[in-house]
């Protein structure tokens, strides 16, 4: 769990992912996504609800140390332009942010905070998203291939598909998912907001193996800040 908490937020002390880093991704989608819900109903009890998405965006991107975000921004500027492959992955390892990262985040940022304005504040709804996402990345990280050859982020990962752990990863990422539903509301909608939020995810993945040939820390990060966004746009929806 420390190990998790390390990887995907800025807390836990500094440690490297190990082979049972990925089974606490649900785990640590659910605190994320709590200590991210509770500042958005509670917040909306004291100021007005716009004031209450912008502070719930804002907890949210600190409490992950902005890793997500970063990774979309980094994303948007490997993945979008006319390049090829290898120059796509040297755009991402780029710490400076282009013109389609810079897009990208004001658009999602924008997105993300108005959805939550527009919405009665529904903490778990919050915890079912960011559990959602956190599975969903575990699962690709174990399932498809790395495309970096020599490191990333997410280099730790590689590998880990058919290690000791796999099993209890594949368990652990069953309840988050059922989690995640039942967070949501087993009804209708719940279905339609968990549902756009895998299909924004598959959707940013299938992009990224097409224009990579598997995945990076990076699209890991887009991944779950665009499907979170779009599962809080259904949410909003009328």
């Amino acid at each position: 769990m420390r190990r998790a908490l390390s990887f995907l937020t800025v807390f836990g002390r500094a440690a490297e992912p190990n082979e049972r880093t990925l089974s606490w991704f649900p785990l640590v989608g659910i605190a994320v996504g709590g200590v991210v819900g509770a500042t958005w109903w509670v917040a909306g009890r004291v100021w007005p609800a716009a004031v209450a998405a912008v502070l719930a965006v804002a907890v949210d991107a600190a409490v992950t140390g902005c890793l997500h975000l970063d990774g979309l921004a980094d994303a948007a500027d490997g993945l979008l332009p006319a390049v090829g492959r290898a120059r796509r992955l040297e755009i991402m390892a780029d710490p400076r942010v282009g013109a389609f990262g810079a897009v990208a985040l004001v658009l999602v940022l924008s997105l993300r905070t108005t959805a939550l304005a527009v919405t009665v504040a529904r903490p778990l709804v919050v915890v079912g998203l960011w559990c959602g996402s956190r599975t969903m990345m575990a699962v690709v990280a174990r399932t498809l291939p790395y495309a970096h050859a020599d490191g990333g982020t997410a280099s730790a990962f590689v590998g880990q598909g058919h290690s000791a752990a796999a099993r209890y990863g594949v368990a652990a990422y069953g309840m988050g998912l059922a989690f995640a539903f039942a967070a949501l509301g087993a009804g209708g909608r719940g279905l339609v907001v968990m549902g756009t939020e895998v299909v924004a995810m598959a959707a940013v993945l299938w992009f990224a193996v097409r224009r990579l040939g598997g995945y990076s820390g990076d699209v890991l990060g887009a991944m779950a800040v665009v499907g979170e966004t779009v599962g809080l746009l259904a949410l909003a929806a009328k």
